[in-house]
């Protein structure tokens, strides 16, 4: 019993901390994004997402399987902004600015909506490459295939990759194509 009250007086600790901490503005995490892109010769994979989206923790789980893992490690810089947190009634939690940044990437629609999560493909520069914002889908409705789980989706985001990255090899596009597979039928 004394355990699970230690253990629960460290975790409420451990989350009044987290709490407190206000997350970094959304232009430093492409700053700090793009100084490891140039260091390391890659692009930027900037994922929008939010806490409560459970496409985002799909897009999560999707990149941390090894063997996707090890491919996007190779061609892109991984970074995340929260946006939309304010949903889920923590508005706190959303680094400032994001709701700017993603428009600026298109993400959001004429009407003002957006679908998370959003992916934006920078380069070095953080200058869009490419977006998850597949054509043809309407963007009246702010729909983004950040989570791609329909064909023509995985199509859409495999060619998003190949685009900011053209020397994937098509063994490593089979992989990531059989990760989305695996990630979906979870």
């Amino acid at each position: 019993m004394w355990k699970i009250l230690q253990a629960a007086a460290i975790a409420m600790m451990i989350a009044g901390t987290t709490a407190a901490q206000k997350p970094p503005k959304a232009d430093d995490v492409v700053k700090e994004a793009k100084l490891k892109a140039v260091d390391k010769n890659k692009v930027i994979y900037l994922i929008f997402g939010a806490s409560w989206c459970e496409a985002c923790h799909q897009l999560d789980a999707f990149l941390a399987a090894p063997e996707v893992a090890a491919i996007f490690e190779k061609y892109f810089i991984v970074a995340k902004v929260n946006v939309g947190e304010g949903a889920a009634g923590h508005p706190n939690w959303d680094n400032p600015g994001s709701d700017s940044l993603m428009m600026k990437y298109g993400g959001v629609s004429s009407n003002g909506e957006a679908g998370l999560p959003f992916i934006a493909i920078l380069d070095q520069k953080a200058k869009l490459i490419a977006n998850s914002n597949k054509p043809g889908k309407s963007k009246a409705r702010g729909e983004s295939t950040g989570f791609p789980t329909e064909p023509e989706e995985i199509n859409w985001f495999l060619s998003m990759l190949k685009k900011a990255a053209p020397v994937i090899t098509e063994d490593e596009s089979s992989t990531i194509r059989e990760g989305l597979r695996k990630a979906v039928a979870q």
